[in-house]
């Protein structure tokens, strides 16, 4: 009985283990392969900083739905612009969110990334918690925010300790499209001069 039971035990065990059930989701495999694969990018210590900063960004970028951020940054002052004032701002919005995951992610090299755990908030749209660790820094939580309804995986947002990046962006650029009458190009204008600072 007890000899049955042991490979009974041992069926089940091998069973859950090599059950997809039990495997990470797209979200997690995503943020796993993937965002580890850019701090690798940062750790290449063949590269200059800069090098590594620069390719990291545009490795993130690769990996982001940007136009898609880019006009939820608007809000309402999206409606009735014209395709061409979009597609400016949208470019300016690339240029600028590459610099802000330079120096996002550059402070963070020599570190690794690993998945701790993910939730759907909605069907296909997860938060994958993960924690940096490394160069004798105490652990931090750092989320992302991944969709995965559609062709390929997309990232959307990033968090921080908490501090989501999207929002707080969203909240400085309808304050300077208050601030100008919702005058898209006013916005275009001062994301490209955010950059030359």
């Amino acid at each position: 009985m007890n000899r049955r039971n042991l490979l009974l035990s041992a069926g089940v065990v091998a069973v859950c283990i090599s059950s997809p059930a039990w495997a990470v989701n797209p979200a997690e495999a995503f943020v796993s392969g993937n965002i580890q694969a850019g701090f690798d990018i940062l750790n290449d210590t063949s590269a200059s900083a800069s090098q590594r900063r620069e390719r990291f960004a545009a490795f993130l970028l690769g990996l982001t739905d940007v136009r898609r951020v880019a006009l939820f940054m608007l809000g309402r002052y999206a409606e009735g612009a014209s395709q061409a004032d979009l597609d400016a701002y949208v470019a300016a919005y690339q240029d600028h969110v590459q610099a802000v995951y330079q120096s996002y992610f550059g402070r963070y090299a020599g570190q690794s990334l690993h998945v701790m755990s993910s939730r759907e908030r909605a069907p296909g749209d997860y938060i994958v918690t993960t924690n940096l660790t490394g160069n004798g820094a105490a652990p931090m939580e750092v989320d992302f925010r991944v969709r995965t309804d559609g062709a390929r995986p997309l990232l959307l947002d990033i968090g921080v300790a908490g501090v989501w990046l999207a929002p707080a962006q969203r909240e400085e650029f309808l304050a300077v499209l208050a601030q100008n009458h919702g005058d898209i190009n006013a916005l275009s204008a001062h994301l490209r001069g955010a950059q030359a600072q």
